[in-house]
Protein backbone atom coordinates (compact mmCIF):
# COMPACT_ATOMS: atom_id res chain seq x y z
CA UNK A 1 0.00 0.00 0.00
CA UNK A 2 1.35 3.43 -0.93
CA UNK A 3 2.34 5.70 1.94
CA UNK A 4 -0.15 8.50 1.02
CA UNK A 5 -2.96 5.93 1.17
CA UNK A 6 -1.77 4.74 4.60
CA UNK A 7 -1.70 8.34 5.81
CA UNK A 8 -5.23 9.03 4.54
CA UNK A 9 -6.58 5.89 6.21
CA UNK A 10 -4.73 6.64 9.45
CA UNK A 11 -6.15 10.16 9.56
CA UNK A 12 -9.64 8.80 8.97
CA UNK A 13 -9.16 6.23 11.72
CA UNK A 14 -7.87 8.91 14.10
CA UNK A 15 -10.92 11.06 13.46
CA UNK A 16 -13.34 8.17 14.07
CA UNK A 17 -11.69 5.88 16.59
CA UNK A 18 -8.24 6.82 17.91
CA UNK A 19 -8.25 3.89 20.35
CA UNK A 20 -8.02 1.42 17.47
CA UNK A 21 -4.75 3.00 16.32
CA UNK A 22 -3.33 2.77 19.83
CA UNK A 23 -4.39 -0.83 20.45
CA UNK A 24 -2.12 -3.76 19.69
CA UNK A 25 1.30 -5.12 20.55
CA UNK A 26 3.78 -2.74 22.16
CA UNK A 27 6.01 -0.93 21.64
CA UNK A 28 3.81 0.51 18.87
CA UNK A 29 5.54 2.80 16.35
CA UNK A 30 3.99 5.78 14.54
CA UNK A 31 6.17 7.12 11.73
CA UNK A 32 5.71 10.79 10.72
CA UNK A 33 3.32 11.14 13.64
CA UNK A 34 3.26 14.94 13.28
CA UNK A 35 0.92 14.49 10.29
CA UNK A 36 -1.76 13.56 12.85
CA UNK A 37 -1.02 15.92 15.79
CA UNK A 38 -3.92 14.53 17.85
CA UNK A 39 -1.79 11.42 18.39
CA UNK A 40 0.38 13.32 20.88
CA UNK A 41 -2.34 14.09 23.41
CA UNK A 42 -4.09 10.77 22.85
CA UNK A 43 -0.91 8.82 23.53
CA UNK A 44 -0.14 10.96 26.57
CA UNK A 45 -3.57 10.10 27.97
CA UNK A 46 -3.16 6.40 27.11
CA UNK A 47 0.23 6.29 28.88
CA UNK A 48 -1.37 7.78 31.98
CA UNK A 49 -4.07 5.12 31.90
CA UNK A 50 -1.73 2.17 31.33
CA UNK A 51 0.97 3.30 33.79
CA UNK A 52 3.62 1.38 31.81
CA UNK A 53 6.82 2.49 30.12
CA UNK A 54 7.91 1.90 26.54
CA UNK A 55 4.41 1.72 25.08
CA UNK A 56 4.85 3.92 21.98
CA UNK A 57 7.58 5.18 19.66
CA UNK A 58 6.92 8.35 17.66
CA UNK A 59 9.27 9.15 14.79
CA UNK A 60 9.22 12.12 12.43
CA UNK A 61 11.35 13.96 9.89
CA UNK A 62 10.32 17.47 10.95
CA UNK A 63 10.02 19.45 14.16
CA UNK A 64 6.54 18.86 15.67
CA UNK A 65 4.02 21.55 14.70
CA UNK A 66 3.36 24.48 17.01
CA UNK A 67 0.40 26.41 15.64
CA UNK A 68 -1.45 28.26 18.35
CA UNK A 69 -3.97 29.61 15.85
CA UNK A 70 -4.97 26.25 14.41
CA UNK A 71 -6.83 23.98 16.83
CA UNK A 72 -6.18 20.94 14.63
CA UNK A 73 -2.41 21.42 14.78
CA UNK A 74 -2.17 22.35 18.43
CA UNK A 75 -0.48 20.12 21.01
CA UNK A 76 -2.22 20.86 24.28
CA UNK A 77 0.20 19.18 26.68
CA UNK A 78 4.00 19.21 26.72
CA UNK A 79 4.19 15.50 27.49
CA UNK A 80 6.58 16.11 30.39
CA UNK A 81 7.12 12.89 32.31
CA UNK A 82 5.61 10.77 29.51
CA UNK A 83 7.95 11.37 26.57
CA UNK A 84 11.70 11.15 26.14
CA UNK A 85 13.32 12.83 23.14
CA UNK A 86 16.11 11.37 21.00
CA UNK A 87 17.81 12.75 17.91
CA UNK A 88 18.06 10.11 15.19
CA UNK A 89 21.21 11.01 13.28
CA UNK A 90 22.83 9.50 10.22
CA UNK A 91 25.20 6.65 10.99
CA UNK A 92 28.65 7.14 12.46
CA UNK A 93 31.60 5.08 11.19
CA UNK A 94 31.30 2.82 14.24
CA UNK A 95 27.62 2.15 13.44
CA UNK A 96 28.37 1.47 9.77
CA UNK A 97 31.08 -1.02 10.74
CA UNK A 98 33.89 1.14 9.37
CA UNK A 99 35.54 2.08 12.69
CA UNK A 100 37.47 -0.48 14.68
CA UNK A 101 36.16 1.08 17.90
CA UNK A 102 39.51 0.59 19.63
CA UNK A 103 39.26 4.04 21.26
CA UNK A 104 36.13 4.54 23.36
CA UNK A 105 34.90 8.02 24.25
CA UNK A 106 33.20 6.57 27.33
CA UNK A 107 36.44 4.91 28.48
CA UNK A 108 38.31 8.20 28.11
CA UNK A 109 35.80 9.89 30.40
CA UNK A 110 36.19 7.02 32.84
CA UNK A 111 39.92 7.66 33.18
CA UNK A 112 41.66 5.75 30.41
CA UNK A 113 44.84 7.63 29.50
CA UNK A 114 46.76 5.22 27.27
CA UNK A 115 45.24 4.18 23.96
CA UNK A 116 46.20 1.78 21.20
CA UNK A 117 44.52 1.44 17.82
CA UNK A 118 45.30 0.63 14.21
CA UNK A 119 43.63 2.59 11.41
CA UNK A 120 42.91 0.72 8.17
CA UNK A 121 41.64 3.63 6.04
CA UNK A 122 43.54 6.00 3.76
CA UNK A 123 42.53 9.48 2.60
CA UNK A 124 40.70 8.20 -0.51
CA UNK A 125 38.62 5.89 1.69
CA UNK A 126 37.62 8.76 3.97
CA UNK A 127 36.79 10.93 0.93
CA UNK A 128 34.37 8.26 -0.26
CA UNK A 129 32.76 7.79 3.17
CA UNK A 130 32.38 11.55 3.49
CA UNK A 131 30.61 11.89 0.13
CA UNK A 132 28.48 8.78 0.68
CA UNK A 133 27.42 9.93 4.14
CA UNK A 134 25.86 7.90 6.90
CA UNK A 135 22.53 7.13 5.23
CA UNK A 136 21.62 3.58 6.38
CA UNK A 137 20.26 2.49 2.99
CA UNK A 138 23.52 3.48 1.26
CA UNK A 139 26.06 1.73 3.46
CA UNK A 140 26.04 -1.57 1.53
CA UNK A 141 25.24 -0.15 -1.92
CA UNK A 142 27.67 -0.13 -4.81
CA UNK A 143 29.79 3.02 -4.76
CA UNK A 144 28.07 4.93 -7.56
CA UNK A 145 24.61 4.10 -6.25
CA UNK A 146 25.59 5.05 -2.71
CA UNK A 147 27.00 8.39 -3.84
CA UNK A 148 23.73 9.25 -5.61
CA UNK A 149 21.71 9.16 -2.37
CA UNK A 150 22.86 12.57 -1.14
CA UNK A 151 22.13 14.16 -4.54
CA UNK A 152 18.60 12.73 -4.43
CA UNK A 153 18.24 14.12 -0.91
CA UNK A 154 19.23 17.61 -2.10
CA UNK A 155 16.52 17.41 -4.77
CA UNK A 156 13.91 16.31 -2.24
CA UNK A 157 14.83 19.11 0.17
CA UNK A 158 14.74 21.81 -2.48
CA UNK A 159 11.71 20.70 -4.47
CA UNK A 160 9.44 19.54 -1.67
CA UNK A 161 10.53 19.13 1.93
CA UNK A 162 11.50 22.73 2.68
CA UNK A 163 8.01 23.89 1.64
CA UNK A 164 5.91 20.91 2.65
CA UNK A 165 6.63 20.84 6.36
CA UNK A 166 4.81 24.13 7.07
CA UNK A 167 2.94 24.59 3.76
CA UNK A 168 4.98 27.71 2.91
CA UNK A 169 6.01 27.91 -0.73
CA UNK A 170 9.78 28.39 -1.06
CA UNK A 171 11.85 28.76 -4.20
CA UNK A 172 13.75 25.52 -5.06
CA UNK A 173 16.55 27.40 -6.84
CA UNK A 174 17.00 29.72 -3.88
CA UNK A 175 17.07 26.71 -1.56
CA UNK A 176 19.82 25.09 -3.65
CA UNK A 177 21.78 28.36 -3.65
CA UNK A 178 21.51 28.54 0.14
CA UNK A 179 22.61 24.92 0.52
CA UNK A 180 25.67 25.64 -1.65
CA UNK A 181 26.49 28.69 0.44
CA UNK A 182 26.11 26.81 3.71
CA UNK A 183 28.34 24.05 2.28
CA UNK A 184 31.05 26.58 1.45
CA UNK A 185 30.71 28.03 4.97
CA UNK A 186 30.75 24.75 6.89
CA UNK A 187 32.54 24.91 10.25
CA UNK A 188 32.39 28.72 10.27
CA UNK A 189 30.46 31.24 12.36
CA UNK A 190 29.03 33.00 9.29
CA UNK A 191 26.11 35.31 10.03
CA UNK A 192 23.22 36.08 7.68
CA UNK A 193 25.09 39.01 6.10
CA UNK A 194 28.03 36.78 5.18
CA UNK A 195 25.71 34.11 3.79
CA UNK A 196 23.84 36.74 1.76
CA UNK A 197 27.07 38.05 0.24
CA UNK A 198 28.08 34.52 -0.68
CA UNK A 199 24.74 33.94 -2.40
CA UNK A 200 24.47 37.28 -4.22
CA UNK A 201 26.40 36.17 -7.29
CA UNK A 202 23.38 34.03 -8.27
CA UNK A 203 20.60 35.76 -6.33
CA UNK A 204 18.69 39.03 -6.80
CA UNK A 205 19.84 42.01 -4.77
CA UNK A 206 16.56 42.00 -2.86
CA UNK A 207 17.61 38.93 -0.90
CA UNK A 208 17.21 39.87 2.78
CA UNK A 209 18.44 38.56 6.11
CA UNK A 210 14.81 37.79 6.96
CA UNK A 211 14.46 35.57 3.91
CA UNK A 212 17.70 33.74 4.68
CA UNK A 213 16.60 33.26 8.27
CA UNK A 214 13.28 31.82 7.10
CA UNK A 215 14.98 29.28 4.85
CA UNK A 216 17.56 28.29 7.46
CA UNK A 217 14.87 27.86 10.12
CA UNK A 218 13.01 25.61 7.70
CA UNK A 219 16.16 23.56 7.06
CA UNK A 220 16.66 23.29 10.81
CA UNK A 221 13.07 22.13 11.26
CA UNK A 222 13.50 19.28 8.77
CA UNK A 223 16.82 18.26 10.34
CA UNK A 224 19.13 19.30 7.49
CA UNK A 225 21.27 21.74 9.48
CA UNK A 226 22.32 21.51 13.12
CA UNK A 227 24.46 24.39 14.26
CA UNK A 228 26.82 24.00 17.21
CA UNK A 229 26.48 26.16 20.31
CA UNK A 230 29.43 27.89 21.95
CA UNK A 231 30.89 26.41 25.12
CA UNK A 232 30.70 28.54 28.25
CA UNK A 233 33.44 27.66 30.73
CA UNK A 234 35.16 29.20 33.72
CA UNK A 235 38.47 30.75 32.65
CA UNK A 236 41.43 32.00 34.66
CA UNK A 237 41.08 35.50 33.16
CA UNK A 238 38.20 37.60 31.87
CA UNK A 239 38.73 36.54 28.28
CA UNK A 240 35.67 37.28 26.15
CA UNK A 241 34.21 34.10 24.66
CA UNK A 242 32.60 34.29 21.23
CA UNK A 243 29.02 33.01 21.41
CA UNK A 244 28.11 32.72 17.70
CA UNK A 245 26.98 29.27 16.61
CA UNK A 246 29.14 27.23 14.22
CA UNK A 247 27.32 26.09 11.09
CA UNK A 248 27.08 22.39 10.22
CA UNK A 249 24.93 20.07 8.16
CA UNK A 250 23.73 16.94 9.94
CA UNK A 251 25.75 14.86 7.48
CA UNK A 252 28.81 15.80 5.40
CA UNK A 253 27.36 14.28 2.22
CA UNK A 254 24.75 17.07 2.10
CA UNK A 255 27.61 19.56 1.69
CA UNK A 256 29.41 17.57 -1.01
CA UNK A 257 26.16 17.01 -2.93
CA UNK A 258 25.20 20.69 -2.64
CA UNK A 259 28.57 21.61 -4.19
CA UNK A 260 28.47 18.78 -6.72
CA UNK A 261 31.69 17.25 -5.37
CA UNK A 262 32.92 13.68 -5.79
CA UNK A 263 35.56 11.84 -3.73
CA UNK A 264 38.09 12.60 -6.49
CA UNK A 265 37.24 16.32 -6.27
CA UNK A 266 38.02 16.29 -2.56
CA UNK A 267 41.33 14.53 -3.15
CA UNK A 268 42.33 17.41 -5.43
CA UNK A 269 41.21 20.14 -3.01
CA UNK A 270 42.49 19.35 0.47
CA UNK A 271 41.37 22.71 1.91
CA UNK A 272 37.75 21.90 1.10
CA UNK A 273 38.36 18.31 2.21
CA UNK A 274 39.50 19.59 5.60
CA UNK A 275 36.43 21.77 6.14
CA UNK A 276 34.02 19.01 5.17
CA UNK A 277 35.92 16.38 7.14
CA UNK A 278 35.23 18.54 10.18
CA UNK A 279 31.50 18.15 9.48
CA UNK A 280 31.98 14.37 9.32
CA UNK A 281 33.96 14.34 12.58
CA UNK A 282 31.36 16.49 14.36
CA UNK A 283 28.61 14.12 13.18
CA UNK A 284 30.42 11.14 14.71
CA UNK A 285 31.27 13.00 17.92
CA UNK A 286 27.60 13.98 18.31
CA UNK A 287 26.49 10.37 17.83
CA UNK A 288 29.00 9.11 20.41
CA UNK A 289 28.27 11.94 22.87
CA UNK A 290 24.53 11.27 22.62
CA UNK A 291 25.14 7.62 23.51
CA UNK A 292 26.87 8.56 26.79
CA UNK A 293 24.57 11.42 27.75
CA UNK A 294 26.79 14.22 26.47
CA UNK A 295 26.72 17.22 24.17
CA UNK A 296 29.19 18.78 21.74
CA UNK A 297 30.03 22.49 21.66
CA UNK A 298 32.80 24.69 20.24
CA UNK A 299 35.12 27.27 21.79
CA UNK A 300 36.50 30.52 20.40
CA UNK A 301 37.62 33.61 22.27
CA UNK A 302 38.58 37.20 21.47
CA UNK A 303 42.20 36.13 20.97
CA UNK A 304 41.01 33.69 18.26
CA UNK A 305 42.02 30.68 20.30
CA UNK A 306 39.70 27.94 19.08
CA UNK A 307 38.71 24.39 19.90
CA UNK A 308 36.73 22.60 17.19
CA UNK A 309 34.73 20.45 19.59
CA UNK A 310 34.24 20.21 23.33
CA UNK A 311 32.46 17.05 24.47
CA UNK A 312 30.84 17.64 27.86
CA UNK A 313 28.77 15.37 30.08
CA UNK A 314 25.96 16.18 32.50
CA UNK A 315 28.29 15.65 35.46
CA UNK A 316 30.54 18.51 34.31
CA UNK A 317 33.35 16.39 32.88
CA UNK A 318 34.63 17.50 29.49
CA UNK A 319 37.12 16.65 26.76
CA UNK A 320 38.79 18.93 24.20
CA UNK A 321 39.00 17.91 20.53
CA UNK A 322 40.80 19.46 17.58
CA UNK A 323 39.93 18.09 14.13
CA UNK A 324 42.57 17.74 11.40
CA UNK A 325 42.99 15.68 8.23
CA UNK A 326 46.40 14.55 9.50
CA UNK A 327 50.10 15.22 9.05
CA UNK A 328 52.71 15.90 11.71
CA UNK A 329 52.68 19.70 11.34
CA UNK A 330 48.89 19.97 11.63
CA UNK A 331 48.88 17.60 14.61
CA UNK A 332 51.58 19.62 16.39
CA UNK A 333 49.59 22.84 15.82
CA UNK A 334 46.47 21.20 17.20
CA UNK A 335 48.43 19.90 20.19
CA UNK A 336 49.69 23.41 20.93
CA UNK A 337 46.17 24.85 20.64
CA UNK A 338 44.71 22.24 23.01
CA UNK A 339 47.40 22.93 25.61
CA UNK A 340 46.89 26.69 25.29
CA UNK A 341 43.17 26.29 25.97
CA UNK A 342 43.83 23.93 28.88
CA UNK A 343 46.05 26.61 30.44
CA UNK A 344 43.27 29.19 30.14
CA UNK A 345 40.66 27.11 31.92
CA UNK A 346 40.14 27.62 35.64
CA UNK A 347 40.60 23.98 36.56
CA UNK A 348 39.83 24.67 40.24
CA UNK A 349 36.25 25.49 39.23
CA UNK A 350 35.90 23.44 36.05
CA UNK A 351 38.23 20.53 36.74
CA UNK A 352 40.91 19.16 34.44
CA UNK A 353 39.83 18.04 30.96
CA UNK A 354 39.24 14.30 30.83
CA UNK A 355 41.29 14.22 27.62
CA UNK A 356 42.82 16.33 24.88
CA UNK A 357 42.38 14.72 21.48
CA UNK A 358 43.46 15.43 17.92
CA UNK A 359 40.86 13.62 15.79
CA UNK A 360 42.30 12.88 12.34
CA UNK A 361 41.13 11.52 9.00
CA UNK A 362 44.24 9.41 8.50
CA UNK A 363 47.25 8.07 10.34
CA UNK A 364 48.33 4.50 10.95
CA UNK A 365 47.78 4.43 14.69
CA UNK A 366 45.80 5.82 17.59
CA UNK A 367 48.37 6.80 20.20
CA UNK A 368 49.17 8.90 23.25
CA UNK A 369 51.80 11.62 22.86
CA UNK A 370 54.37 12.41 25.54
CA UNK A 371 52.30 15.30 26.98
CA UNK A 372 49.16 13.14 27.21
CA UNK A 373 47.51 14.45 24.03
CA UNK A 374 45.70 11.68 22.15
CA UNK A 375 45.94 11.31 18.39
CA UNK A 376 42.96 9.30 17.14
CA UNK A 377 42.06 8.49 13.52
CA UNK A 378 38.30 8.68 13.06
CA UNK A 379 38.36 5.05 11.93
CA UNK A 380 39.35 3.98 15.46
CA UNK A 381 36.74 5.89 17.52
CA UNK A 382 33.45 4.82 19.08
CA UNK A 383 31.12 5.89 21.90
Amino acid sequence: MAKPQILRESRLMAENDMSTLLAGETPRLFDEWQAIPDLWDSIRYEVDMRQQKGQFILTGSVVPPKDEDDEEKRINHSGAGRYSWFNMRTMSLWESGESTGEVSLKALFEGQTKIVGHNKWNLADIAYMLCRGGWPASIDDEHEVALQTAFDYIDAISESDISRFDNTLRNPDRCRALLRSLARLQASQANYAVIREDMLSNEPSTLSDKTIASYINALRSIYVVEDMKAWNINLRSKTAIRTTDTRYFVDPSIATAALGLSPDDLMHDLNTFGLLFETMAVRDLRVYADAIGGKVSHYRDKDNLECDAVVHLRNGRYGLVEIKIGGSTAIEEAQHSLNALKNKIDTIKAGEPAFRMVLTAVGNYALTMSDGTLVVPIGCLKD
